[in-house]
């Protein structure tokens, strides 16, 4: 019989809340997806990396098994629904029915106005198209899970810039926007069925995103911004957000999150 969070007593279930719990994390190649997909697995859960670099994916989840955890590498685009669905049937023939959902896969590209549209239309592919397929794949996981052990969890990022005026930007803000109220309308229709339904909506974090801005003169002047907020947070500071709203109490919902450097207004 599975033992779960709430069976166990003790040091052990402190140490480790999560064990019993299967987590799927997209975006796990970098970032927050990594470091959460190693902190899940060093709280107890059977964690499956989902992003597109295998390499990636295979050196993080060396990692965390050298740590004692367990973790498998899940290559997959979240932008091809079929590649999704058969990461979905992957995850299920390795640990069985998926509790716990972190959709963390993102882009984050200025919106170069004049160049036809390709940014815009790359950020709705994976910022939001790929949040719902991901998301659509792995909800009949979660409602079963929920019948069965009373909760599930849907955790998604999105960003501070869901509610915020970004030039230069406006299309990730506005995909993000997209991506926050479609998490208000599931929470609305999932948590009656004990899926929990958390956003978390981080501002400047220390990730690789602002490298892959394709610009520089917009690049230096992202740089200069963050120059001035001093210490950013980690990936792993979003991670122990993350850890610490899916190990809430059954009756408790966290459902919006924002994390911000302690300099950004």
């Amino acid at each position: 019989m599975t033992t779960t969070t709430t069976d166990r007593v003790g040091p052990a279930a402190s140490a480790l809340p999560l064990t019993g719990r299967v987590a799927v994390v997209t975006g796990a190649s970098s970032g927050i997806g990594a470091a959460t997909a190693r902190l899940l697995a060093a709280r107890g859960a059977r964690v499956a990396l989902l992003a597109r670099r295998a390499d990636r994916l295979a050196g993080h989840v060396a990692a965390i098994e050298a740590a004692g955890g367990t973790a498998f590498a899940v290559p997959a685009d979240v932008t091809e629904p079929d590649a999704v669905t058969a990461a979905a049937d992957r995850v299920r023939e390795r640990y069985g029915r998926v509790d716990l959902l972190v959709n963390n896969a993102g882009l984050a590209l200025p919106d170069l106005l004049g160049q036809g549209g390709a940014n815009w239309r790359r950020m709705i592919e994976v910022n939001v198209n790929g949040a719902f397929a991901v998301t659509e794949a792995f909800v009949p996981d979660l409602v079963a899970a929920a019948a069965e052990r009373d909760h599930a969890d849907l955790v998604t990022i999105s960003s501070a810039a869901a509610t915020s005026v970004l030039p230069g930007f406006g299309g990730y803000a506005a995909s993000k926007a997209a991506v926050s109220h479609l998490l208000r309308n599931l929470r609305a229709e999932l948590s009656p069925k004990d899926v929990r339904v958390t956003t978390i909506e981080p501002g400047t974090v220390d990730t690789e995103l602002r490298d892959h801005l394709g610009d520089p003169e917009l690049t230096a002047a992202v740089q200069g911004f963050v120059d001035s907020l001093g210490q950013l947070p980690t990936g792993t500071d979003v991670a122990e957000l993350i850890a610490f709203a899916v190990t809430r109490p059954r009756h408790v919902n966290l459902p919006l999150l924002t994390l911000l450097p302690t300099r950004e207004a």
